[in-house]
């Protein structure tokens, strides 16, 4: 009796295992349940058809990365319709106004080595067939998928101008326009650019650098009018035109003037202004066509739901070209998230995206800006309530908007510590308490100094670096995982690989044991430092060198010293280089002065101080003299030194820890100011001494 209910018993086992088995194959034959149920069960993708993702960019790029993080089986089929290698769009200004290298805007967009990957790039995808699962790219090459990602991004929006074809006419979008601006700066003379945003300050900006005349126009009455109050694009804007650009708000060009090339731009007001080019940022257009061939549902962009599906749920859609619940997100950081829902839903089965709280953090114009949640006085509820923190002198502007008592929103001009904590109070609706307000009325601060360094505290989600949308759990374990240095955690993660304004959060995190990073004059900087050393030390341990005992000398080299003409022209020359080198330290202390890059200015700086040596010698002859002159010479002496040791500082920084680097960075800082501060009233008396007697 036992055998027999044992021998049923097994027969129903195995009953059940083959019907298990035949429904699970079924299954990945079968549509998936309707995508407007995301905890309902959906089927795997398919090992004989890959997933395809169309679009190269930073979140086509970053879906693929989150796909085969989570699913270690299914190919991979890339699409790119540019000539290029994956690039990062968001480095175009930083690299048209030269302070990105070509090869930086290719960093940390590249996938592993994976057998299950191939990438065509080159090869724009022209046609979906949804019946067939398959799309074709321009060659007439078809690629059947499982489940296609749509990253196709946006486009430059080209206003309906009269004469905006004309030649001088250019666009800022993608790598091409880039290099065409790259070439075209070098020639004009008058540049005008058509957009107050993000875009077309940065735009205004590069095309500045060559001197020339640059005037941006905004039809709105601010600049940055979706990211910035009133406030902040004041400030913003008196920031631009102490740079030198002209600002003219609330006027629309009416037509691009000229007969085949640009001679100006002729606006609604009535005005005219001469130019002989003409820069279009005026937004971005999604690019739906690919969407509307397959006959999916398209709105602004091509609609998806919660799980980043469009209406055929075997189609996804991540990025600039997609619009979740009536909203299109022209920021990359809400394109990461969509993309990792959509990978996770592919991979895994369960995800929901319940849209971005849109945060900029940025830096136009070299001008650091923060802005998160509503902040304009549009869009800000009327039973909300704004504090706002200002310093006209230091170049600060804060605004904090507060609903129900709780934070919905800050818009910031100027650096601000508290950024990071305070992108992560915004996003959690974080109290704010009475106690919080007056200090930020006070201080500009919601937090006490003593917490504004405990970012090794924040919450794991907290954004640190918001142009790559990466946590501060992500670089904690890119830390614990071995990275030591800041160019290391921005390999492995992204984070301060774009604007650097996230750098110190990086550095802080990697606590006293990273190691300082190289710059590129390092070498130059380390060279010229050690010879202005070495001459500075000899100048002090070499005896004063004397008159030659025969007038009749073939080479009177001691009329340096002894010939009063000369004696001044060398006394002249030593003081112009010293207050040259002066107005050079202006380039890093005065936001102001932004021309140039300050690392060329520091061999610049360090150059100069070697040149100083030598006209100190020559004035001399190491020759100290007596009283007052000894004390002008020592105290000389004394602000060579150090300058050389802060070179030389410079030139090892990369082989000390960031900690020690500082610690003798400040001391020698300080150091230098010391020994500067009596220098002018020794002088005086120099001056004064020799011409009155």
């Amino acid at each position: 009796m036992d055998a027999v209910f044992f021998g049923v018993r097994m027969l129903s086992l195995t009953k059940q295992v083959v019907e298990r088995s035949l429904s699970a194959n079924v299954a990945r034959r079968s549509p998936s349940p309707p995508a407007q149920n995301p905890a309902a069960s959906q089927d795997r993708p398919s090992q004989t058809h890959p997933v395809v993702i169309v679009g190269a960019g930073p979140v086509g790029m970053r879906a693929a990365q989150e796909l085969l993080k989570r699913d270690q089986r299914t190919p991979l089929v890339l699409f790119g319709d540019e000539p290029w290698q994956p690039y990062n769009r968001v480095r175009l200004s930083s690299l048209l106004s030269g302070e990105l290298s070509w090869a930086a805007t290719f960093e940390g967009l590249t996938l592993a080595a994976d057998a299950r990957v191939t990438q065509h790039f080159h090869c724009p995808i022209v046609a979906i067939d949804r019946d067939n699962r398959s799309v074709t790219d321009a060659k007439g090459t078809t690629y059947s998928y499982s489940y296609l990602i749509l990253a196709t991004g946006s486009r430059a929006h080209m206003p309906s101008i009269p004469g905006i074809a004309l030649t001088g006419v250019y666009k800022f979008r993608d790598l091409n326009d880039a290099q065409h601006l790259l070439a075209r700066r070098v020639r004009t003379r008058k540049t005008v650019v058509i957009g107050g945003g993000l875009l077309g300050l940065e735009a205004a900006r590069a095309m500045q650098r060559f001197n020339t005349e640059v005037t941006v126009i905004e039809h709105a009455t601010r600049l940055m009018n979706r990211q910035l109050d009133d406030g902040a694009a004041e400030r913003l804007r008196e920031h631009l035109m102490s740079m030198g650009m002209r600002i003219v708000l609330h006027d629309s060009v009416r037509q691009v003037v000229g007969d085949q090339r640009v001679q100006g731009v002729a606006l609604l007001s009535g005005r005219t202004i001469e130019c002989d080019t003409v820069v279009v940022a005026t937004g971005i257009v999604p690019n739906v066509e690919l969407a509307l061939q397959a006959q999916l549902s398209v709105g602004r962009g091509i609609r998806v739901n919660d799980n980043m599906q469009t209406s055929d749920e075997r189609i996804f859609a991540v990025g600039e070209c997609a619009e979740h619940r009536g909203v299109v997100y022209g920021l990359v950081g809400p394109g990461f998230e969509q993309a990792a829902v959509a990978a996770h839903r592919i991979a895994v089965g369960r995800a929901r995206y319940q849209g971005s709280i849109v945060a900029a953090r940025l830096k136009v114009v070299g001008q650091p800006v923060f802005s998160m949640g509503a902040v304009t006085e549009e869009a800000v509820p009327p039973e909300a309530t704004a504090l706002v923190f200002e310093r006209t002198n230091a170049h600060l502007y804060r605004k904090l908007i507060i609903r129900r008592g709780r934070l919905a929103g800050a818009v910031a001009l100027g650096e601000w510590e508290q950024l990071g904590r305070l992108q992560e109070a915004i996003t959690r609706r974080r109290i704010v308490w009475p106690w919080q307000r007056r200090r930020f009325r006070r201080e500009g601060d919601l937090w006490p100094a003593a917490q504004r360094d405990a970012i090794a505290h924040w919450p794991a989600g907290t954004v640190i670096c918001n142009c790559t949308g990466v946590t501060r759990g992500a670089i904690s374990r890119a830390i614990d995982g071995g990275c030591t240095s800041v160019s290391a955690v921005a390999q492995c993660t992204g984070a301060s690989s774009v604007c650097g304004s996230c750098r110190p959060l990086v550095v802080e995190l990697l606590g006293d044991s990273t190691l300082c990073e190289a710059t590129r004059e390092q070498k130059a900087i380390y060279g010229v430092s050690l010879l202005a050393l070495a001459l500075a030390m000899l100048t002090c341990i070499v005896p004063a060198i004397g008159s030659l005992d025969s007038v009749q000398a073939p080479i009177r080299w001691d009329l340096l010293w002894t010939d009063g003409l000369i004696k001044q022209i060398t006394g002249y020359s030593l003081l112009g280089l010293s207050v040259v080198g002066l107005a050079l330290s202006l380039r890093k202390r005065i936001k102001r002065f932004t021309w140039g890059d300050v690392a060329n200015w520091q061999v610049i700086h360090v150059v100069l101080g070697a040149a100083i040596v030598a006209a100190f010698f020559a004035h001399t002859g190491f020759g100290l003299g007596e009283n007052l002159n000894r004390a002008l010479a020592v105290d000389f002496l004394v602000l060579l030194l150090v300058g050389a040791l802060g070179g030389v500082l410079i030139g090892l920084q990369s082989r000390l820890r960031a900690a020690v680097a500082k610690q003798w960075r400040d001391g020698l800082l300080w150091a230098h100011i010391l020994a500067f501060w009596p220098l002018p009233v020794l002088l005086a008396f120099h001056i004064t001494g020799v011409y009155y007697f």
